[in-house]
């Protein structure tokens, strides 16, 4: 069975995360994937529209962390790890097609993040949208929060990230991380997609490289030093703190060091 299905019709692409039993965790394998993919949709001209989804009645818990200690167990790994993760979301908010992400269930950590590349973010009232990087002591990655920025404004950026809670698909929507809750999503973006399949596709797609753009303006960030504190902090204590307490369903003891 494949982790990522893709079907077309009606002009729109639905791309589906397929780990139902592991509620869509995304392995590295599927960053990969996920860049290749959007790739491949974004080149095609047939292509109109484009829905990102989860199976099982969840849109995806995030980066499947039981993997980490094989894949991203130190700085060298981490790097590579996030390099992957970046260029799937730069896949997605690269297509020239709109893109709608269709949440139900979960939509946590790296699952936020795929969602946030998107262009548009439809959800069913029984989702549950956070970013648990803090719980794990990871750094949440740089382009993942400018798009957090972008989307929810410094105040909430800080308190989704802060607190590493889960928010209601409600005060998700208050917040701005969801553009519309519908009681059958899918059927609402499929809906709008054949709208947008309707109009000029070269102006979609130069109005959302110049508004992307826009919203991911480098500013004064430094991000080599930033990135080099993601980075230190994958090497940290309290990273291979995070990844044991996971494993072992317990609460961490970080130590911040």
């Amino acid at each position: 069975m494949p982790e990522i299905e893709i079907e077309i019709a009606d002009k729109i692409a639905t791309v589906t995360l397929n780990r139902p039993a592991q509620r869509n965790s995304v392995t590295l394998a599927m960053w990969r994937e996920i860049q290749t993919v959007f790739t491949t949709l974004g080149n095609d001209r047939t292509v109109r529209a484009i829905i990102l989804t989860g199976a099982g009645g969840n849109f995806s818990v995030g980066a499947d962390v039981s993997e980490f200690g094989k894949v991203r167990s130190d700085v060298a790994q981490s790097k590579e790890y996030e390099l992957a993760v970046d260029a799937s979301s730069d896949a997605i908010s690269g297509a020239p097609q709109p893109v709608i992400a269709v949440l139900r269930g979960y939509c946590l950590g790296g699952g936020c993040h795929l969602s946030m590349a998107c262009d548009f973010r439809y959800a069913h009232p029984d989702a549950a949208i956070g970013i648990p990087a803090a719980k794990l002591s990871i750094v949440y990655g740089v382009r993942s929060t400018q798009r957090l920025l972008s989307l929810v404004g410094l105040t909430n950026a800080k308190r989704i990230l802060y607190s590493a809670d889960r928010f209601s698909a409600v005060d998700a929507q208050h917040m701005g991380l969801i553009d519309l809750i519908s009681n059958d999503p899918i059927s609402d973006a499929k809906s709008f997609g054949r709208g947008m399949a309707s109009v000029a596709p070269l102006s979609v797609q130069g109005a959302k490289q110049i508004l992307t753009s826009l919203a991911m303006g480098g500013g004064r960030l430094d991000e080599v030093a930033a990135n080099a504190f993601v980075e230190r902090v994958s090497d940290s204590d309290d990273y291979r703190e995070g990844r044991a307490a996971f494993a072992e369903k317990r609460p961490p003891a970080f130590r911040g060091s």
